[in-house]
């Protein structure tokens, strides 16, 4: 069995070395593939990826020419992928690309009856009430039990993400992945993964509430649409 993760890079530069070297774990095996999106990036993460990954074998780099959204970043990559299970993390290091072994054992027995979801911990208290908020409201308005939608990494099989329909390009793409797991009837399994700070830069969308309210008022809008779509 082949795992593939896809890690969107937007403007991460300076994280993207140290990035690398939590990856170097995977050099050794051919049971893992680390595909690296240059989602459009207009810093240097380019030519940091193009300088750096020949040291790292079981990374490849998938280049998006103009930045359309994180999830079209991941979905870029998801779409290269060889794996048969497969999902992405973050690149900024508040979640370590090494949680991916966690969740090898879910996938050994039922491999396509699993979704696979890390479980935030380490968190500032005031984006867990957030979390808190966010997570009842979508689990009494879909009717499905949504904890903790933005958690990472996030995996499941190929044969899954074959079955997905008009996905979103935005921040939705975490939640339209959860859903659709419940509709499919997926085991849901979660394993704790430490939340820690930033190595560089800033969020691209948790930087103040301005940004969690323009967060919320997408969130709204997508699961309505949701649950039009898939309730019908």
């Amino acid at each position: 069995m082949k795992f593939s993760l896809v890690i969107p890079c937007y403007n991460e530069a300076k994280n993207i070395p140290l990035l690398l070297k939590r990856c170097a774990v995977f050099n050794d095996r051919d049971d893992f593939e680390i595909i690296l999106v240059d989602n459009g990036s207009t810093d240097d993460s380019s030519n940091v990826l193009k300088e750096l990954l020949p040291q790292y074998p079981s990374c490849k780099i998938v280049r998006v020419e103009e930045n359309q959204g994180y999830g079209f970043g991941i979905l870029s990559g998801l779409r290269e992928a060889q794996g048969d299970v497969i999902g992405w993390t973050h690149a900024d290091l508040q979640t370590d690309p090494q949680d991916i072994l966690q969740a090898v054992d879910f996938f050994k027995m039922t491999p396509k009856g699993v979704f696979a979801k890390g479980k935030r911990y380490g968190r500032p208290l005031i984006d867990v009430l957030f979390t808190v908020g966010m997570s009842v409201f979508e689990t009494l308005f879909l009717k499905k039990t949504m904890w903790d939608i933005n958690a990472q990494p996030t995996l499941f099989s190929k044969e899954f993400f074959d079955s997905w329909t008009e996905p979103p390009h935005d921040f939705s793409l975490d939640l339209y992945a959860y859903y659709q797991a419940h509709i499919h009837k997926l085991k849901i399994c979660r394993f704790p993964v430490r939340f820690g700070e930033r190595a560089h830069g800033v969020s691209h969308w948790n930087v103040n509430w301005s940004s969690k309210k323009k967060f919320i008022h997408r969130t709204l809008l997508f699961s309505l649409e949701l649950k039009e779509r898939f309730n019908k």
